[in-house]
């Protein structure tokens, strides 16, 4: 059986074998709502799929709490990926996805950020974390802890920590992770929580430190079709599993969840 990656380019000539107006006919454009991390990694990727399969992909980046409430409220969207799973439970709990397309895709990792040129670096994480003491006078940029995924990680490792009640009145909080990013990459903060893959493509910060495995929940970025969604959302969510997307997904510092679909 072909390979979904030999499939694709079978489709793609055959299209180009077809009269112009019929081929612009079959024309798909997707609709993915996905968290505000991703967008560097599912920016690549979905170059390399659109070219593959002439399948349009439109992405709209922002923090997962917010993608599952215009879900709610009814914006359309063909594929939802979220930055935990308790948003992804939600657009579930609101029959908004297609349960049997779920899966777990990728995992992340939470860590401490600072300026490029920052004297803060090398700092030990560890229970009785003094991040309030590390921020001096000054602020930590995290996101909205209350909703948005990459907040919530923060808020539940620095609680873990005893870091907590110190932290909070500190705290500057944004509206998603690349909110948070841009806190520290402009100087406004000198030091901000964020992920792994988004302090490696600012190179305006640098990794201080990283969270301990087991102070924070398991990041996981699982990934559904919508209940209105397209036929072509199950190529893409095909793709996603597939070997060309994980080696751009690792490149950026995702931890690959999902194994290769067999196709």
């Amino acid at each position: 059986m072909l390979s979904f990656t030999r499939r694709l380019a079978v489709a793609a000539l055959i299209s180009a074998a077809l009269p112009l107006s019929f081929a612009t006919a079959q024309e798909t454009t997707l609709t993915v709502f996905a968290a505000a991390s991703m967008k560097n990694a599912l920016d690549d990727a979905n170059a390399i799929f659109t070219k593959a399969s002439n399948i349009k992909v439109t992405a709209s980046y922002a923090a997962s709490s917010a993608l599952a409430k215009q879900m709610e409220s009814g914006a359309p969207a063909d594929v939802f990926i979220s930055a935990d799973l308790n948003w992804m439970d939600y657009v579930a709990g609101k029959n908004l996805i297609k349960p049997d397309s779920r899966y777990n895709l990728l995992g992340n990792k939470l860590v401490l950020i600072s300026g490029k040129d920052s004297k803060i670096a090398n700092v030990k994480i560890e229970q009785g974390f003094d991040i309030a003491k590390l921020a001096g006078d000054s602020r930590i940029a995290v996101a909205d802890v209350k909703a948005v995924p990459a907040g919530l990680y923060a808020k539940a490792a620095l609680e873990k920590l005893g870091s907590w009640a110190a932290a909070e009145p500190k705290l500057a909080q944004a509206e998603n992770v690349r909110a948070t990013l841009a806190f520290v990459s402009r100087g406004e903060t000198p030091i901000g929580i964020v992920y792994e893959t988004d302090a490696k493509v600012e190179p305006a910060v640098k990794i201080a430190g990283t969270f301990p495995e087991g102070s924070y929940p398991p990041v996981v970025y699982p990934v559904a079709a919508t209940s209105t969604a397209k036929a072509d959302a199950a190529k893409y969510l095909t793709f996603l599993r597939s070997n060309e997307a994980k080696a751009i997904f690792e490149k950026y510092g995702f931890s690959v969840l999902a194994s290769a679909k067999a196709s």
